[in-house]
Protein backbone atom coordinates (compact mmCIF):
# COMPACT_ATOMS: atom_id res chain seq x y z
CA UNK A 1 0.00 0.00 0.00
CA UNK A 2 1.15 3.38 -1.26
CA UNK A 3 1.35 6.22 1.41
CA UNK A 4 -0.82 8.29 0.28
CA UNK A 5 -3.69 5.46 -0.15
CA UNK A 6 -2.56 3.98 3.39
CA UNK A 7 -3.42 7.87 5.33
CA UNK A 8 -6.66 7.65 3.28
CA UNK A 9 -7.62 4.45 5.05
CA UNK A 10 -5.91 5.67 8.39
CA UNK A 11 -7.92 9.31 7.75
CA UNK A 12 -11.72 7.11 7.11
CA UNK A 13 -10.60 4.55 10.33
CA UNK A 14 -10.04 7.99 12.71
CA UNK A 15 -13.39 9.28 10.93
CA UNK A 16 -15.45 6.13 11.82
CA UNK A 17 -13.90 5.87 14.99
CA UNK A 18 -14.68 9.65 16.01
CA UNK A 19 -18.34 9.13 14.69
CA UNK A 20 -19.20 5.77 17.12
CA UNK A 21 -16.92 7.55 20.15
CA UNK A 22 -19.83 9.53 22.08
CA UNK A 23 -19.50 12.99 23.23
CA UNK A 24 -17.43 13.89 25.89
CA UNK A 25 -20.25 15.01 28.66
CA UNK A 26 -18.60 18.26 29.33
CA UNK A 27 -21.00 20.86 27.97
CA UNK A 28 -24.20 21.43 29.18
CA UNK A 29 -26.28 22.94 26.09
CA UNK A 30 -28.38 26.04 26.64
CA UNK A 31 -30.46 26.57 23.56
CA UNK A 32 -30.80 30.12 22.65
CA UNK A 33 -34.08 30.65 19.84
CA UNK A 34 -33.13 34.18 18.89
CA UNK A 35 -35.00 36.71 16.37
CA UNK A 36 -31.63 37.80 15.26
CA UNK A 37 -33.52 38.71 11.34
CA UNK A 38 -36.81 39.59 10.86
CA UNK A 39 -39.03 42.90 12.39
CA UNK A 40 -37.13 42.39 15.97
CA UNK A 41 -33.44 42.24 14.78
CA UNK A 42 -32.97 45.87 15.52
CA UNK A 43 -32.85 44.80 19.87
CA UNK A 44 -32.64 40.91 19.38
CA UNK A 45 -28.80 41.23 19.63
CA UNK A 46 -28.62 42.90 22.78
CA UNK A 47 -31.01 40.49 23.62
CA UNK A 48 -28.34 37.32 22.87
CA UNK A 49 -25.98 39.32 24.38
CA UNK A 50 -27.81 39.66 27.84
CA UNK A 51 -28.03 36.13 27.60
CA UNK A 52 -24.82 35.06 26.95
CA UNK A 53 -23.39 37.61 29.76
CA UNK A 54 -25.38 34.72 32.30
CA UNK A 55 -23.80 31.51 30.28
CA UNK A 56 -20.30 33.30 30.72
CA UNK A 57 -20.70 34.36 34.48
CA UNK A 58 -21.64 30.72 35.17
CA UNK A 59 -18.28 29.59 33.12
CA UNK A 60 -16.44 32.13 35.45
CA UNK A 61 -17.41 30.76 38.67
CA UNK A 62 -16.66 26.83 38.49
CA UNK A 63 -19.32 25.64 35.49
CA UNK A 64 -22.36 24.57 36.00
CA UNK A 65 -23.21 20.80 37.66
CA UNK A 66 -19.83 20.07 38.74
CA UNK A 67 -17.60 22.29 36.88
CA UNK A 68 -19.29 21.23 33.28
CA UNK A 69 -19.43 24.42 30.73
CA UNK A 70 -23.00 25.68 29.83
CA UNK A 71 -23.10 26.47 26.27
CA UNK A 72 -25.11 28.58 24.31
CA UNK A 73 -26.24 27.25 21.23
CA UNK A 74 -28.37 29.83 18.56
CA UNK A 75 -30.87 29.31 16.22
CA UNK A 76 -32.49 32.04 14.33
CA UNK A 77 -36.48 32.32 15.04
CA UNK A 78 -36.73 35.12 12.91
CA UNK A 79 -40.25 35.98 14.52
CA UNK A 80 -41.62 33.91 12.00
CA UNK A 81 -44.16 30.69 12.99
CA UNK A 82 -42.41 29.15 10.19
CA UNK A 83 -39.12 29.54 11.04
CA UNK A 84 -38.61 29.16 14.54
CA UNK A 85 -40.63 25.47 14.65
CA UNK A 86 -37.94 24.23 12.51
CA UNK A 87 -35.22 26.05 14.27
CA UNK A 88 -36.71 24.93 17.89
CA UNK A 89 -36.64 21.34 15.94
CA UNK A 90 -33.03 21.68 15.09
CA UNK A 91 -32.35 22.86 18.61
CA UNK A 92 -34.70 20.00 20.81
CA UNK A 93 -33.19 17.45 18.20
CA UNK A 94 -30.25 17.35 16.71
CA UNK A 95 -28.22 19.82 19.27
CA UNK A 96 -30.25 17.88 22.51
CA UNK A 97 -30.30 21.07 24.42
CA UNK A 98 -31.47 20.66 27.45
CA UNK A 99 -33.50 24.09 27.72
CA UNK A 100 -34.37 26.87 25.82
CA UNK A 101 -34.04 30.75 25.95
CA UNK A 102 -36.45 32.47 23.34
CA UNK A 103 -38.17 32.46 21.23
CA UNK A 104 -38.89 36.26 21.25
CA UNK A 105 -41.73 37.11 19.30
CA UNK A 106 -44.90 35.69 20.00
CA UNK A 107 -46.22 33.55 17.04
CA UNK A 108 -42.87 32.36 16.94
CA UNK A 109 -42.62 31.13 20.49
CA UNK A 110 -45.91 29.32 20.32
CA UNK A 111 -45.10 27.72 17.21
CA UNK A 112 -41.51 26.66 18.47
CA UNK A 113 -43.03 25.42 21.88
CA UNK A 114 -45.54 23.38 19.86
CA UNK A 115 -43.43 22.08 17.16
CA UNK A 116 -40.28 20.83 18.90
CA UNK A 117 -40.26 22.40 22.95
CA UNK A 118 -43.14 20.74 24.67
CA UNK A 119 -42.89 17.32 22.57
CA UNK A 120 -39.39 17.42 23.69
CA UNK A 121 -40.12 18.03 27.25
CA UNK A 122 -38.42 21.24 26.74
CA UNK A 123 -38.45 24.13 29.31
CA UNK A 124 -38.79 27.06 27.49
CA UNK A 125 -38.56 30.73 28.52
CA UNK A 126 -39.23 34.02 27.03
CA UNK A 127 -38.04 37.14 27.51
CA UNK A 128 -40.71 39.16 25.21
CA UNK A 129 -43.22 37.17 24.03
CA UNK A 130 -45.66 39.45 24.99
CA UNK A 131 -49.45 38.36 24.03
CA UNK A 132 -51.93 37.02 26.05
CA UNK A 133 -52.34 34.05 23.98
CA UNK A 134 -49.42 32.96 25.43
CA UNK A 135 -51.36 32.23 28.67
CA UNK A 136 -53.67 29.70 27.09
CA UNK A 137 -51.18 27.33 25.53
CA UNK A 138 -51.47 23.91 26.68
CA UNK A 139 -48.01 23.19 27.75
CA UNK A 140 -47.00 20.72 30.25
CA UNK A 141 -45.95 23.52 32.50
CA UNK A 142 -43.10 23.56 29.92
CA UNK A 143 -43.59 27.65 28.51
CA UNK A 144 -42.56 30.60 30.89
CA UNK A 145 -41.91 34.32 30.05
CA UNK A 146 -39.79 36.84 32.29
CA UNK A 147 -42.07 39.81 30.07
CA UNK A 148 -45.60 41.25 31.79
CA UNK A 149 -48.33 40.33 29.49
CA UNK A 150 -49.58 42.63 26.79
CA UNK A 151 -53.03 42.21 28.44
CA UNK A 152 -51.13 44.85 31.09
CA UNK A 153 -49.95 46.68 28.70
CA UNK A 154 -52.59 47.37 26.55
CA UNK A 155 -55.04 47.97 29.31
CA UNK A 156 -52.41 50.38 30.90
CA UNK A 157 -52.01 52.36 27.45
CA UNK A 158 -55.69 52.38 27.18
CA UNK A 159 -55.59 53.82 30.83
CA UNK A 160 -52.70 56.60 30.45
CA UNK A 161 -54.75 57.81 26.97
CA UNK A 162 -57.96 58.45 28.53
CA UNK A 163 -56.08 60.14 31.77
CA UNK A 164 -54.16 62.74 29.34
CA UNK A 165 -57.77 63.52 27.76
CA UNK A 166 -57.14 61.47 24.68
CA UNK A 167 -60.89 60.27 23.52
CA UNK A 168 -60.86 58.92 20.03
CA UNK A 169 -58.03 56.80 18.56
CA UNK A 170 -57.76 55.02 15.31
CA UNK A 171 -55.70 51.94 15.54
CA UNK A 172 -53.65 49.97 13.54
CA UNK A 173 -51.89 46.22 13.90
CA UNK A 174 -50.09 43.78 12.99
CA UNK A 175 -52.35 40.88 11.99
CA UNK A 176 -50.64 38.05 14.49
CA UNK A 177 -50.60 37.28 18.04
CA UNK A 178 -49.11 40.09 19.54
CA UNK A 179 -50.27 42.34 17.47
CA UNK A 180 -53.95 41.56 17.72
CA UNK A 181 -53.46 40.66 21.46
CA UNK A 182 -52.04 43.61 22.31
CA UNK A 183 -54.68 45.98 20.03
CA UNK A 184 -57.99 43.66 21.18
CA UNK A 185 -57.01 44.41 25.29
CA UNK A 186 -56.42 47.97 24.22
CA UNK A 187 -59.64 48.60 22.33
CA UNK A 188 -61.35 46.62 25.01
CA UNK A 189 -60.29 48.88 28.07
CA UNK A 190 -60.37 52.08 25.89
CA UNK A 191 -63.98 51.69 25.26
CA UNK A 192 -64.72 50.82 28.58
CA UNK A 193 -62.80 53.52 29.92
CA UNK A 194 -65.29 55.78 27.74
CA UNK A 195 -63.49 56.40 24.65
CA UNK A 196 -64.14 55.83 21.12
CA UNK A 197 -61.95 53.81 18.75
CA UNK A 198 -63.07 55.12 15.45
CA UNK A 199 -60.77 52.59 13.03
CA UNK A 200 -59.49 49.24 14.23
CA UNK A 201 -57.19 48.23 11.02
CA UNK A 202 -55.04 44.95 10.53
CA UNK A 203 -51.89 45.06 8.53
CA UNK A 204 -49.47 42.43 7.04
CA UNK A 205 -45.76 42.83 7.44
CA UNK A 206 -43.98 42.78 3.96
CA UNK A 207 -45.70 45.73 2.43
CA UNK A 208 -44.19 48.74 0.61
CA UNK A 209 -46.89 51.11 0.60
CA UNK A 210 -49.57 50.60 3.40
CA UNK A 211 -51.93 54.22 2.39
CA UNK A 212 -54.84 51.82 2.13
CA UNK A 213 -55.08 51.24 5.80
CA UNK A 214 -53.70 54.60 6.52
CA UNK A 215 -56.74 56.04 4.44
CA UNK A 216 -59.43 53.91 6.35
CA UNK A 217 -58.12 55.10 9.66
CA UNK A 218 -57.37 58.82 8.30
CA UNK A 219 -61.20 59.18 6.59
CA UNK A 220 -62.43 59.34 9.96
CA UNK A 221 -61.15 62.44 11.04
CA UNK A 222 -59.22 61.32 14.17
CA UNK A 223 -55.95 62.60 14.99
CA UNK A 224 -54.48 59.96 17.30
CA UNK A 225 -53.05 57.20 15.59
CA UNK A 226 -51.85 53.96 17.88
CA UNK A 227 -49.84 51.62 16.30
CA UNK A 228 -49.17 48.42 17.49
CA UNK A 229 -46.48 47.06 15.20
CA UNK A 230 -42.60 46.25 14.66
CA UNK A 231 -40.27 49.48 14.22
CA UNK A 232 -38.39 48.10 11.05
CA UNK A 233 -41.51 45.91 9.40
CA UNK A 234 -45.25 47.28 8.23
CA UNK A 235 -45.23 49.53 11.67
CA UNK A 236 -42.43 51.33 11.04
CA UNK A 237 -43.57 51.79 7.72
CA UNK A 238 -47.15 53.21 8.53
CA UNK A 239 -45.67 55.82 10.81
CA UNK A 240 -42.94 57.00 7.73
CA UNK A 241 -46.43 57.14 5.73
CA UNK A 242 -48.88 58.60 8.58
CA UNK A 243 -45.89 61.18 8.88
CA UNK A 244 -46.05 62.28 5.18
CA UNK A 245 -49.71 62.33 5.23
CA UNK A 246 -49.74 64.65 7.97
CA UNK A 247 -53.35 63.59 9.09
CA UNK A 248 -52.34 62.79 12.52
CA UNK A 249 -51.30 64.84 15.69
CA UNK A 250 -49.90 62.64 17.72
CA UNK A 251 -49.07 58.37 17.71
CA UNK A 252 -48.63 56.19 19.90
CA UNK A 253 -46.57 53.00 20.08
CA UNK A 254 -46.39 49.67 22.33
CA UNK A 255 -43.01 47.64 22.70
CA UNK A 256 -42.52 46.70 19.12
CA UNK A 257 -42.04 50.20 17.90
CA UNK A 258 -40.25 51.01 21.27
CA UNK A 259 -36.18 51.02 21.23
CA UNK A 260 -33.07 53.10 19.61
CA UNK A 261 -34.20 52.49 16.15
CA UNK A 262 -36.95 54.44 16.64
CA UNK A 263 -35.50 57.43 15.93
CA UNK A 264 -31.80 56.45 14.04
CA UNK A 265 -33.00 56.53 10.15
CA UNK A 266 -36.39 59.56 11.28
CA UNK A 267 -37.34 62.94 12.15
CA UNK A 268 -37.39 63.65 15.64
CA UNK A 269 -39.31 66.57 15.52
CA UNK A 270 -41.94 64.78 13.11
CA UNK A 271 -42.44 62.03 16.09
CA UNK A 272 -42.01 65.23 18.70
CA UNK A 273 -44.63 63.95 21.44
CA UNK A 274 -44.88 60.33 20.15
CA UNK A 275 -46.15 57.89 23.41
CA UNK A 276 -44.23 54.72 23.87
CA UNK A 277 -44.93 51.97 26.37
CA UNK A 278 -43.39 48.30 27.48
CA UNK A 279 -42.83 46.47 30.50
CA UNK A 280 -41.34 48.77 33.28
CA UNK A 281 -37.42 49.49 32.87
CA UNK A 282 -36.02 47.67 35.78
CA UNK A 283 -34.62 49.60 38.89
CA UNK A 284 -33.81 50.06 41.98
CA UNK A 285 -30.80 47.92 43.68
CA UNK A 286 -30.57 44.38 42.00
CA UNK A 287 -30.83 46.27 38.68
CA UNK A 288 -27.75 47.98 39.67
CA UNK A 289 -26.14 44.70 40.46
CA UNK A 290 -26.86 43.30 36.99
CA UNK A 291 -26.29 47.36 35.11
CA UNK A 292 -22.71 46.98 36.50
CA UNK A 293 -21.89 43.68 35.46
CA UNK A 294 -23.18 44.57 32.22
CA UNK A 295 -21.59 47.73 31.92
CA UNK A 296 -17.95 45.66 33.24
CA UNK A 297 -18.42 43.69 30.32
CA UNK A 298 -19.17 46.29 27.49
CA UNK A 299 -23.30 45.80 27.16
CA UNK A 300 -25.60 48.48 27.33
CA UNK A 301 -27.38 47.53 30.57
CA UNK A 302 -30.96 49.14 29.60
CA UNK A 303 -31.05 47.88 26.50
CA UNK A 304 -34.60 46.75 25.19
CA UNK A 305 -35.84 43.64 27.24
CA UNK A 306 -32.11 43.10 28.13
CA UNK A 307 -32.54 42.44 31.78
CA UNK A 308 -35.51 40.26 30.90
CA UNK A 309 -33.38 38.07 28.86
CA UNK A 310 -30.53 38.03 31.33
CA UNK A 311 -32.66 36.75 33.95
CA UNK A 312 -34.69 34.21 31.83
CA UNK A 313 -30.97 32.51 31.00
CA UNK A 314 -29.76 32.73 34.62
CA UNK A 315 -32.70 31.15 35.67
CA UNK A 316 -32.55 28.28 33.42
CA UNK A 317 -28.91 27.72 34.92
CA UNK A 318 -29.88 27.67 38.35
CA UNK A 319 -32.93 25.35 37.29
CA UNK A 320 -30.53 23.00 35.44
CA UNK A 321 -28.32 23.08 38.58
CA UNK A 322 -31.13 22.62 41.42
CA UNK A 323 -32.62 19.70 38.80
CA UNK A 324 -28.93 18.45 39.39
CA UNK A 325 -27.91 16.76 35.94
CA UNK A 326 -28.89 17.93 32.05
CA UNK A 327 -31.75 16.13 31.78
CA UNK A 328 -34.99 17.70 30.73
CA UNK A 329 -37.24 15.49 33.14
CA UNK A 330 -37.63 17.84 36.28
CA UNK A 331 -36.35 20.94 35.05
CA UNK A 332 -39.91 22.75 35.00
CA UNK A 333 -40.13 21.70 38.80
CA UNK A 334 -36.62 23.06 39.42
CA UNK A 335 -37.64 26.48 37.63
CA UNK A 336 -40.78 27.26 40.03
CA UNK A 337 -38.16 26.57 43.26
CA UNK A 338 -35.21 28.82 42.39
CA UNK A 339 -37.16 31.44 40.93
CA UNK A 340 -40.27 31.37 43.35
CA UNK A 341 -40.15 32.56 47.34
CA UNK A 342 -39.60 31.25 49.79
CA UNK A 343 -35.41 31.08 49.87
CA UNK A 344 -32.18 32.85 50.47
CA UNK A 345 -32.13 35.71 47.74
CA UNK A 346 -30.15 35.41 45.13
CA UNK A 347 -29.02 38.57 42.74
CA UNK A 348 -27.96 38.50 39.12
CA UNK A 349 -23.93 36.99 39.06
CA UNK A 350 -24.08 35.52 42.46
CA UNK A 351 -23.70 31.77 40.63
CA UNK A 352 -21.02 30.40 42.81
CA UNK A 353 -23.17 31.34 45.69
CA UNK A 354 -26.33 29.43 44.05
CA UNK A 355 -24.49 26.46 43.50
CA UNK A 356 -22.89 26.13 47.33
CA UNK A 357 -26.61 26.92 49.02
CA UNK A 358 -28.13 24.19 46.53
CA UNK A 359 -25.63 21.52 47.43
CA UNK A 360 -26.25 22.36 50.90
CA UNK A 361 -29.81 21.59 50.01
CA UNK A 362 -30.87 25.41 50.84
CA UNK A 363 -33.43 26.48 49.34
CA UNK A 364 -32.85 29.55 47.04
CA UNK A 365 -34.70 32.53 45.63
CA UNK A 366 -33.38 34.71 42.36
CA UNK A 367 -34.23 38.62 42.32
CA UNK A 368 -33.78 39.38 38.53
CA UNK A 369 -32.38 42.45 37.07
CA UNK A 370 -35.91 42.98 35.83
CA UNK A 371 -37.80 42.78 39.20
CA UNK A 372 -38.93 40.27 41.17
CA UNK A 373 -39.55 37.05 39.06
CA UNK A 374 -42.53 34.84 40.91
CA UNK A 375 -43.95 32.51 38.10
CA UNK A 376 -47.66 32.53 38.22
CA UNK A 377 -49.64 29.06 37.03
CA UNK A 378 -49.43 29.57 33.67
CA UNK A 379 -45.42 30.68 33.98
CA UNK A 380 -46.20 34.72 33.66
CA UNK A 381 -45.02 37.32 35.85
CA UNK A 382 -46.66 40.44 37.54
CA UNK A 383 -45.14 43.55 36.51
CA UNK A 384 -45.84 47.48 35.94
CA UNK A 385 -45.76 49.14 32.68
CA UNK A 386 -43.95 52.46 31.58
CA UNK A 387 -44.28 55.05 28.73
CA UNK A 388 -42.03 57.03 26.78
CA UNK A 389 -42.45 60.04 25.74
CA UNK A 390 -40.33 61.70 22.24
CA UNK A 391 -38.90 65.15 23.33
CA UNK A 392 -36.27 67.53 22.19
CA UNK A 393 -35.19 64.93 19.79
CA UNK A 394 -34.55 61.97 22.51
CA UNK A 395 -37.40 59.36 23.80
CA UNK A 396 -37.67 60.17 27.43
CA UNK A 397 -38.92 57.58 30.44
CA UNK A 398 -41.96 59.23 32.02
CA UNK A 399 -42.29 56.28 34.62
CA UNK A 400 -44.94 53.44 35.19
CA UNK A 401 -47.91 54.38 34.15
CA UNK A 402 -50.21 54.42 37.53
Amino acid sequence: MNNFKKTLCLAAAASVLAAAAPALADDVKLGFLADVTGPIAGFAGGMVSAGNLAVDQVNAQGGILGGQKLVSITADGACSADTAGPAADRLVNTEKVTAIFGDYCTGSTIAAANTAAIPGNVVMISPSASAPTVTTVKDNDLLFRTVVSDAFQGAKAAQLLLSQGVKEVGVTYVNNDYGKGLADQFVKSFTEGGGKVAANVAHEDGKADYRPEIGQIEATGVQTLVIYGYENAGGGAILNQAVEAGSFKLFVGGDGMAGDALLKSRDAASLEGMILTQSSAASGEVYDIYAKLATDAGLVPDTTYGPQSYDAAFLLALAIEKNGTADREGVSKALRDVANAPGEVIHPGEWQKAVELIKAGTDINYEGASGPIEFDEAGDVAGGIDYFVIEGGKIVNKGQIQ
